[in-house]
């Protein structure tokens, strides 16, 4: 028969036998992994609520405009030409997540993630400050509804939906841009009306996963929780129980005062559940690694407080390897950590090199679809030309011209005027291209076309250029 205590594996924490919802009533942790969780919170949340509202050179800090394509990264404008530095760091993104994980565990989940930590730093704050902690949260949810229990529920639920309010605010201007959405404040949302719609709907979606969905966001939405058990091995450092310290020869039992609990084969726990009721995932990490677990580290801070309470040594929960545990081995990098070390050493590498040779301008020259060479006088040989011009610094080009590179010939635009390329902005038109026929070598030529700003040479493209076929 299955063991009764091995029932856990059957479903996730958040369901009970029956298949219904197991509502999780987290305990108020407390602690030094706690203290550093709440500054560094702070510090994350500081950063993503100004980074729209910090301007750089006139530009956002931050802004991901994909409507208008436009991006900017730390005041740094990117265009969809720069898509490929997108791709990388993605993929280099990616890569260092899954070497992290391999190294150390989800917790990634519980320290950083969004989803965290406004669910346990922010939300779940105020409904200790409003409803209480554990027990009175249980016993508030369990008692008919009177005067108490409305104006309880009615301000937390009030203060939830403000906030998911200001999260949506807040993500807009990331998407539209600062100035615009202060704009849309100060007219008003009937101006706006589609724009106010869409921030309700967002604010509904995030009410919706804070004040009910919460943390089976993290076990059943979220994929990364699946992922991390393909990438955690026995040398992975996460947070887990020492089960040879914690059982021993005659298991887990509760605290008697005065006994030699190693003499008489006891383990250190004390079978307190301390770490069950304080765990925001609803799990028991002495039942080992599970996907619901985010390496919080709250459980961590909760025995250790009943460690000191007791006159143990603390470290019954704390960052271990299944090998540390069982071998006592120090943590080293595997093979397969230091496979995927090697591929984001050359990826970033990559980057840095893509980031380092960025032009400010980016240039496109296109022969006109459907359009033949023409012979003018002279033997000289005509194609037309559309370009577009893309600036992606803060400061306009004047004087803007082309001049042949590879051959000897001439460019003209075709109004016969000097371009400009204003700041962030774009330019485009139609050129012509003029090359003696005596010096094209075949049907179709690579010709080299440089782009000037006055005397200054901005950047260099090419294109090809269409001559007759007797010269193959």
């Amino acid at each position: 028969m299955e063991r009764e205590e091995d029932n856990f594996r059957d479903r996730i924490g958040t369901m009970n036998a029956e298949g219904k919802r197991s509502w999780v009533y987290p305990k108020k942790p407390e602690g030094r992994f706690y203290k550093y969780r709440t500054h560094l919170t702070w510090f994350l949340l500081l950063f993503l609520i100004a980074s729209p509202f910090i301007h750089i050179n006139g530009h956002q800090f931050m802004m991901f405009n994909v409507l208008e394509r436009e991006f900017f990264i730390f005041g740094q404008p990117f265009w969809p030409q720069d898509f490929y530095l997108g791709v990388t760091a993605m993929i280099i993104a990616v890569l260092f997540i899954t070497l992290f994980t391999s190294a150390f565990g989800r917790i990634f989940c519980g320290w950083i993630c969004p989803q965290t930590i406004f669910m346990e730093m922010v939300f779940r704050k105020i409904e200790y400050w409003i409803e209480g902690d554990r027990g009175a949260q249980m016993r508030l949810d369990k008692q008919e509804w009177n005067a108490d229990k409305i104006r309880k529920k009615g301000f937390k639920w009030f203060l939830f939906f403000l906030i998911s309010f200001g999260i949506a605010n807040v993500f807009l201007a990331y998407l539209v841009g600062s100035d615009r959405l202060l704009r849309y404040i100060t007219e008003g949302p009937f101006q706006n009306l589609s724009t106010f719609i869409a921030l309700l709907i967002f604010t509904g979606v995030f009410y919706f996963i804070f004040s009910w969905f919460r943390e089976q966001v993290c076990t059943i939405a979220c994929p990364y929780g699946r992922l991390q058990s393909v990438l955690l091995d026995k040398k992975s450092v996460v947070v887990a129980y020492d089960h040879k310290r914690g059982e021993r020869s005659k298991g887990r039992s509760k605290f008697r005062k005065n006994e030699d609990r190693a003499q008489l084969g006891k383990g250190d726990c004390i079978d307190c559940s301390q770490c069950v009721h304080v765990c925001p995932t609803g799990i028991d990490i002495r039942n080992g690694t599970q996907l619901e677990c985010i390496n919080c580290t709250a459980c961590i801070d909760a025995c250790d407080s009943m460690m000191d309470k007791v006159d143990l040594p603390r470290g019954l929960i704390g960052f271990y390897s299944e090998e540390n545990i069982e071998k006592e081995e120090k943590f080293r990098f595997n093979p397969r950590m230091k496979g995927y070390a090697a591929i984001l050493f050359v990826l970033v590498g990559i980057l840095s090199g893509m980031l380092f040779l960025r032009t400010d301008v980016e240039a496109t020259v296109l022969r006109l679809p459907g359009q033949l060479y023409e012979t003018h006088d002279n033997n000289i040989i005509s194609n037309v030309y559309t370009f577009k011009l893309i600036n992606k610094t803060t400061g306009s080009f004047e004087d803007v011209h082309f001049k042949l590179m590879s051959h000897k010939g001439s460019i003209e635009s075709v109004t016969h005027e000097r371009i400009i390329v204003p700041e962030n902005g774009l330019a485009q038109g139609t050129l012509f291209i003029e090359i003696p026929k005596a010096l094209l070598k075949d049907e179709k030529n690579k010709v080299e076309i440089g782009v000037y700003s006055g005397e200054k040479l901005i950047e260099i493209t090419s294109t090809n250029f269409m001559g007759p076929r007797s010269f193959r």
